[in-house]
């Protein structure tokens, strides 16, 4: 008898193997992508660069340029060559040693108050109090007013005549002050004007920068014992030290371009900064120079002075930083 035959196991088919890949994509697309990954970017952040170029870089070469000529404003493309004279001019100049020093001066009475004020309410507003949105919007409303409204209501005030400021100065047992012809009186006034103008901006950069700070650190002060004036002293203002640094300068930057409170505060005379110069800027004293007096050159050797004067004080203000960090390091 015949044994039967084991039966046939069907082996699965294998795919042939032939040693071809998937099709690549085609040369031209993948170039295609790796330009886009590489150039999209740049493309993104071109539109800023070119609006810089036109409107900031080309112009401040230029006046670079225009500062070391003698040009007038009817004639621009007749230039005669000075050098540095313009610059030596200025620094012999009794005019613009002045415009600097009522810069300096209006900037320190503008900007160390400010910043004092927008600490506290910044400060206040960081607490659960009722009203915080009302309060957060009312104390940015004087940013949000122009230059022209807020500095003709100030005029007012400031009158000599009839001025709330003298009326309750005399109410007080004090003499009257001429607001516009001394030359303290009117700095204070258009420091006040700034102040005004300036200290609820700070105030919610500062609010925004104390938020920021861990809970943990004032619940520990408080279980040790700590008051809310240490809390704040050795708390709030290390943390948002950054900050107050950032604050400082841009107010340092925004007193040396102070122009329109200045304008605008002395009417008639403004652009001269009162009668005897008393609170003309430096702003004020390029603008003087550059259209009332048809000197672009000298007007352009103002602007440059104003730039190095920025970068000093820009550059002061990072070694401080940078030293002040080493020790906290060291520490």
């Amino acid at each position: 008898m015949a044994t039967p035959a084991p039966p046939r196991t069907e082996r699965a088919e294998r795919p042939e193997r032939t040693g071809h890949r998937p099709a690549a994509p085609s040369s031209w697309r993948s170039r295609l992508y790796r330009l886009d990954l590489k150039a999209a970017p740049y493309a993104y952040v071109a539109p800023f660069f070119l609006c810089f170029a036109a409107f900031g870089l080309v112009p401040l070469i230029w006046t670079g340029w225009l500062s070391l000529h003698q040009v007038d404003l009817l004639t621009p493309d007749v230039m005669e060559w000075r050098g540095l004279g313009n610059y030596t001019r200025l620094w012999g100049s009794e005019q613009f040693w002045t415009a600097l020093r009522n810069t300096f001066t209006i900037g320190v009475l503008s900007t160390v108050p400010q910043l004092l004020m927008a600490l506290g309410l910044a400060h206040l507003l960081n607490y659960r109090l009722r009203g915080r949105g009302f309060l957060r919007v009312a104390v940015l409303a004087p940013y949000a007013t122009s230059i022209a409204a807020a500095t003709l209501v100030f005029v007012q005030l400031f009158n000599p005549d009839y001025g709330i400021v003298n009326w309750a100065l005399s109410a007080l047992g004090f003499d009257r002050t001429d607001w516009f012809a001394d030359t303290w009186p009117s700095q204070i006034a258009i420091a006040t004007i700034v102040t005004w103008r300036w200290t609820g901006y700070n105030a919610l950069i500062y609010l925004a920068a104390m938020q920021a700070v861990p809970k943990d650190l004032y619940e520990a002060a408080a279980l040790d014992g700590a008051s809310r004036w240490q809390q704040f002293t050795r708390i709030t203002i290390p943390s948002i030290r950054p900050t107050i640094l950032f604050t400082v300068i841009v107010s340092t930057i925004g007193a040396t371009q102070l122009f329109g409170e200045p304008m605008l505060f002395g009417g008639g005379v403004g652009v001269s900064g009162g009668s005897a110069h008393q609170f003309q800027t430096l702003s004020l004293y390029l603008y003087e120079l550059g259209w009332p007096n048809r000197q672009l050159g000298r007007a352009s050797a103002v602007a440059w002075t104003m730039l190095l004067i920025l970068l000093l004080v820009g550059a002061v203000n990072l070694l401080i930083a940078r030293r002040r960090r080493r020790t906290e390091l060291g520490a």
